[in-house]
């Protein structure tokens, strides 16, 4: 290729890079990008945005949703998004990685269960060998809970016939046999269960009130917005005690489009520790489940405290 087109090319790119800068920099800077996933659950992001929250705390916001993970990263560590609501596998897995986030507030802990279809006669751990089961992926909470699980039982993810399924499909494959069970979080094994299955494994099993959602932020929206941090954290505090404090208004205000049994709805928060703040037990939760990622040979090591989470709470 000509050299001189090379440089052309080149120069442009920077120039191209440098607008978008410049524009991401100046344009809409007081507002506060939140991103989630389509396939989450995250009622205190719902309940702030549906009782107008964020305004009355003075903060100015944009939700954003995305369709997996990578896509929700992606978007943080490039700038395009401020903070958003993930799960803890996969924010440590992004910060092993050196990707420039941090945790600024406790979500959702549990949560997570393993059911079976009535008619497998799954009725311990060692009948799981060799069985259709489903979880989320290999970058899942579930899929470290059920391993490290399995291990303290003599077994590994190995021995069983495991393969990665969307959540809102484990229910529909247990129901045409493809399926022997599957391990997913809230509200899936709710309505899992309502419509049959059987609980084999709960949360507190597998890992009493394991992390599960966190709230996080870019170091750069860290350094840059302060107070704007300060608020958000402040108004996920106030989203979540009007939730646990007013759990059938809150249930009124879970999308329809995911949840439409109201009793379901019910099962979900009972079964979901909805937290906040940065507190030294939610720390040890997160070392203990660091450490067994560690166990497990998915973390080299554990991540320091400086590096993981917040210093402003």
């Amino acid at each position: 290729m000509d050299k001189k087109f090379i440089a052309i090319l080149a120069g442009i790119v920077i120039i191209a890079i440098a607008i978008s800068t410049y524009i991401n920099f100046v344009q809409d800077d007081d507002v506060v990008t939140i991103g989630y996933l389509l396939a989450d659950y995250d009622p205190a992001l719902t309940v702030a945005n549906k009782t107008d929250m964020f305004n009355a705390q003075g903060l100015k916001t944009k939700v954003v949703v995305y369709n997996n993970d990578y896509e929700l990263i992606n978007a943080i560590a490039s700038g395009d998004i401020d903070a958003a609501y993930m799960d803890i596998r996969f924010v440590l897995q992004s910060a092993e990685k050196g990707v420039p986030i941090k945790i600024i507030s406790a979500s959702q802990n549990g949560g997570s269960g393993l059911f079976v279809s009535n008619m497998s006669r799954i009725n311990s751990v060692s009948d799981l060998k060799g069985k259709n089961i489903a979880m989320p992926g290999e970058d899942s909470i579930q899929y470290v809970l059920l391993s490290n699980y399995l291990k303290k039982h003599g077994m590994s993810i190995d021995d069983l016939n495991a393969s990665s399924c969307s959540c809102s499909e484990m229910d529909k494959s247990i129901k045409k046999g493809k399926l022997d069970g599957a391990i997913s979080y809230q509200p899936y094994v709710a309505i899992s269960q309502n419509n049959g299955s059987k609980l084999l494994i709960n949360s507190d099993e597998l890992m009493p009130d394991h992390p599960n959602c966190v709230l996080i932020a870019s170091d750069e929206f860290i350094s840059r917005h302060p107070d704007d941090v300060e608020n958000l954290v402040k108004i996920h505090e106030n989203a979540t005690n009007y939730i646990n404090n007013n759990s059938d208004s809150a249930i009124g205000l879970i999308p329809m489009d995911k949840v439409v049994n109201r009793e379901i709805k019910k099962e979900y928060l009972n079964n979901v520790s909805l937290v906040y703040g940065l507190n030294d037990t939610f720390k040890e939760k997160i070392d203990e489940f660091m450490k067994i990622e560690v166990d497990l040979g998915i973390l080299k090591e554990p991540i320091s405290h400086d590096k993981l989470f917040w210093k402003g709470s």
